[in-house]
């Protein structure tokens, strides 16, 4: 009995103590590919990274941008919220508030005449 008390209090405690953590970055990857649908291996690629709160069109609360080079498969992998910032902070997002959208942009040819791929 002393042991199972023993447990109890100690998962309560760590869930007392416990809070959620804020992400300092997180993974995205992407495919790149030209206007005729062929793989973009290793070439030079930039993203625009843009992150929205409350709708596709809402308020910009971050954007970034990233220079990265595919591999020979046209995989580009980036740290969202790593890049080199243009607007906001990363780290003061405050995530509790909602609903946020990602916006992509990308410039295939490396440089920063960006096409919208979504939100």
């Amino acid at each position: 009995m002393k042991k199972i008390l023993s447990t109890l209090w100690l998962s309560f405690a760590a869930l007392f103590f416990l809070s959620a953590q804020i992400p300092q970055a997180f993974n995205y990857q992407a495919v790149v590919r030209d206007a005729s649908g062929q793989i973009s291996a290793n070439q030079e690629v930039s993203f625009r990274i843009t992150i929205r709160q409350g709708s596709p069109g809402g308020n910009v609360v971050y954007k970034e941008i990233h220079l990265d080079t595919t591999n020979e498969f046209g995989l580009s992998t980036l740290a969202i919220g790593a890049g080199n910032p243009v607007a906001g902070s990363f780290n003061l997002i405050n995530w509790s508030l909602g609903g946020y959208y990602l916006q992509i942009e990308l410039d295939a040819a490396g440089g920063n005449n960006y096409n919208d791929m979504g939100t």
